[in-house]
């Protein structure tokens, strides 16, 4: 049970919650946010229960001991015997000894006398557990769980359902989520037999070896048989994190998708990135926010009272100076017509405080500067190009030059000055990669990310809808409907709560229940984007397509058509009662006012990183292709965009930015000249494409054109791509076809060798007694 996002996972025994700021944490997709997610509020008793499964049946095997004090090889004789009765035919005993393993993969937390003894032990028994098999015989008990088909029909026949219909589900569950998290998190202290046992279990994971399938696509198939209506029991929250979770140690985090993007590049003989992307995220500071017009009026009617001194205008040719001097400061100066920092000046200021914490906290004590943190001068990153932008470029060169073009030729510069020569060859550096990309795919390797792809290929619009189903009805957007589906099951206690304390707490449960479960989602889908990418581009565009087809961008723009500061500061949690906290300390009593007061963490992490997820999705689908964009505008998502600017972190306004850069052109004149700080912002802050006239509208591609007809070619290349690589050689329609009559007749075919003694029998069976439809014959004809 947590509030926002705790420290960094995997610390270890004794890690405090500063032991790394939250705002580092939103540069990788782990999220690194403990244990207490796991739990809701509701869930509190059942940690005496799992407790008291566990001392009953330890204390009457083991006299006079505590689990602590046990050697190796006795522990491992108990957790043997334990499993011994996962095997038993009643379930109500198989429940106790499940209950008595998730206490070992809590941390016995009823022999620890702090927080830290409590990780540490859990991490220590989640190894323990994985090495005897654990995992292996609850997934056993998890596929008869799925296939309860008697716990369905109970939970469909009943009116409203609670934690009580899915309780040996989140057992099962938790247990395997603790293990695949304890396991996955790497420390320098783990002995050697630890780092074996991670990457066994990652195998184990990523690639099938007791089932057919992967279990991700085991977590997949819970997801859409519960939004399909026939397991409405299913505790979602507990599947999503953990299929979360699963992604992440399978497929791996922002700081393996780099290593594995350098190690390509190698391999491919291209040249080493010109920057790393998390690391220039860190060294970005925030901008101010401009203003919308309607807090322009009340910031107006505020200066009436006394006069302000104005910036003068920043010449375009001047911007080089003026990012030399820190575009990112505060004007403190003056403030321009745009700014609103009378009104949200507190909130801003702390965050930014925050923020650059956030910088400063993965530095040595000692070496902590006393000034600001000075960054890189010039512009953030370093400019791309397109295949297309070559084209486009020798196009006006040679109408320019010449009088004519060569179509899509870029070789030949025949007539062209020596300066254009020397422009394409620089272009041309960029564009390398194709080339090699296009050679390594003649053999396909079996990687984790393939594997994931070929389950998931024939169901994945299935789980695309699902996933999205889930998310809207977790929207805080969102309005309760009739034939929403109902993802409170895992959170509803069995009685409803009588007082108004029991209800306030009831209602922060659920509101935080409805931010994991955003947080889990958004995080899988940027996970499995970014992975498939880099895998092929044609199982990115397979996912992204089939996000667009199920509404993905007008449910993200909704998400975000709400007062996006009230969601990033939003206290939806007890931390009294998080987890491990509340199994080690006293709690003190409850009451109104604490709970209307709540903690005293100025912003939710979880919802910060939730937001910054959700606008890399955005961004993903809309990338070069421009008939999303003109879904972005048709939704007019630039006023809602400009709003989300006012929260003053530097990740979350450059997704933002470039959001609005792709549309820009689209928007008008008098949009751009109304929102010159935006621009400004977008060209301090966003990488810039040679050749990209984004500010002024006047690209070839801005112009209108069948947009239907650049999804239906998108999606018959995706088709042909699935079919050549996935599907058998006889359904391909790339594999020949003989329709000559004589040809089809005169092949030899190899029969079985023992064919010749039962050839009477199968001409009897096949040929003489199957009656002739003359009728179909001659329709044929």
């Amino acid at each position: 049970m947590g509030t926002g996002d705790g420290p960094e996972e995997g610390n270890g025994a004794g890690a405090g919650p500063g032991a790394q700021c939250d705002g580092e944490r939103l540069r990788d997709l782990g999220g690194s946010d403990g244990e207490e997610k796991l739990y809701s509020y509701t869930e509190e008793p059942e940690l005496s229960s799992n407790r008291r499964c566990f001392e009953e049946d330890f204390h009457a095997q083991v006299q006079g001991r505590r689990w602590l004090e046990l050697d190796g090889a006795r522990q491992k004789a108990y957790v043997m015997r334990l499993l011994d009765g996962l095997e038993v035919v009643n379930r109500d005993k198989r429940l106790r000894v499940a209950r008595a393993i998730l206490y070992l993969a809590q941390g016995v937390f009823g022999d620890c006398d702090n927080e830290g003894d409590v990780l540490h032990w859990s991490r220590h028994n989640c190894f323990l557990l994985y090495q005897l098999g654990t995992f292996t015989a609850f997934l056993e008990l998890l596929n008869m769980e799925i296939d309860n088909s008697q716990a369905c029909s109970s939970a469909l026949r009943k009116p409203a359902i609670s934690l009580a219909d899915s309780t040996e589900l989140r057992v099962l569950l938790s247990v395997m989520y603790l293990m695949v998290e304890s396991i996955r998190v790497e420390q320098d202290t783990d002995p050697p037999e630890w780092k074996s046992c991670r990457e066994t279990f990652r195998m184990e994971l990523s690639f099938p070896v007791h089932t057919e399938e992967p279990f991700a696509l085991l977590l997949f198939t819970m997801v859409t048989k519960f939004c399909s209506g026939h397991a409405p029991h299913f505790p979602m929250r507990k599947v999503l994190l953990l299929l979360w979770k699963v992604l992440l140690f399978t497929l791996g985090g922002f700081e393996a998708l780099q290593e594995l993007k350098v190690r390509k590049r190698e391999e491919l003989g291209l040249p080493p990135l010109p920057e790393d992307s998390i690391q220039v995220m860190r060294s970005m500071r925030a901008a101010s926010p401009p203003t919308c017009s309607i807090e322009l009026g009340e910031q107006q009617q505020q200066k009436r009272g006394g006069h302000r001194s104005r910036r003068p205008l920043v010449k375009q040719d001047s911007l080089d100076m003026y990012n030399e001097r820190d575009p990112f400061k505060n004007e403190e100066g003056g403030v321009d017509e745009e700014e609103n920092d009378d009104v949200d000046s507190g909130l801003e200021g702390e965050l930014d405080l925050m923020e650059r914490d956030a910088v400063l906290a993965a530095m040595p004590a000692q070496r902590l500067p006393i000034e600001r943190v000075s960054f890189p001068k010039g512009l953030p990153w370093a400019p791309k190009v397109r295949q297309k932008d070559i084209e486009h470029f020798l196009e006006a060169s040679r109408n320019k030059f010449i009088g004519f073009t060569l179509g899509q030729d870029t070789e030949t510069l025949i007539g062209l000055p020596r300066p254009i020569h020397e422009s394409v060859k620089t272009l041309k550096q960029v564009r390398w990669w194709l080339q090699a990309q296009t050679a390594s795919l003649k053999e396909v390797q079996e990687t984790p990310c393939e594997v994931l792809y070929r389950a998931m290929l024939y169901n994945l619009p299935q789980y695309m809808i699902a996933l999205l189903k889930i998310l809207l009805a977790a929207a805080p957007t969102s309005k309760a409907k009739t034939d929403s589906i109902n993802i409170l099951a895992d959170v509803l206690p069995e009685e409803m709560p009588i007082t108004v304390l029991q209800s306030m707490k009831l209602g922060i449960d659920v509101n935080r229940h409805k931010e994991i479960i955003v947080k889990s989602i958004s995080a899988s889908l940027l996970l499995l984007l970014k992975h498939f990418k880099l895998n092929h581009i044609y199982q990115f565009e397979y996912v992204s397509q089939h996000l667009v087809f199920a509404n993905c961008i007008p449910l993200i723009l909704k998400f975000f058509n709400q007062n996006i500061m009230s969601y990033i500061t939003a206290k939806n949690s007890i931390s009294v009662l998080d987890y491990p906290h509340c199994t080690v300390c006293d709690l003190p009593e409850l009451t109104a006012e604490s709970l209307e007061a709540g903690d005293n963490n100025q912003f939710c992490w979880r919802n910060l990183f939730s937001c910054i997820n959700l606008l890399r999705i955005l961004n993903k689908l809309t990338k070069w292709k421009h008939s999303r964009t003109m879904m972005l505008v048709v939704f007019k998502s630039a006023p809602i965009l400009k709003r989300a600017l006012k929260v003053k972190q530097a990740m979350m306004q450059l997704y933002i930015l470039k959001l609005l850069k792709i549309q820009t052109k689209y928007l008008g004149r008098q949009w751009r000249k109304s929102n010159m700080k935006t621009m400004s912002a977008i060209y301090q802050k966003v990488r810039h494409r040679m050749n990209d006239d984004w500010a002024y509208g006047n690209d070839i591609d801005a112009r209108p054109w069948d947009f239907q007809a650049e999804e239906c070619t998108l999606r018959a290349n995706i088709e042909a791509f699935n079919s050549r690589r996935y599907d058998k050689p006889q359904d391909s329609e790339f594999a020949p076809v003989d329709n000559c009559l004589q040809s089809v007749l005169g092949q030899r075919l190899e029969l079985p060798k023992d064919f010749h003694y039962s050839y009477e029998l199968w001409l009897e069976r096949e040929v003489f007694s199957q009656p002739i439809r003359w009728e179909e014959l001659l329709h044929y004809q």
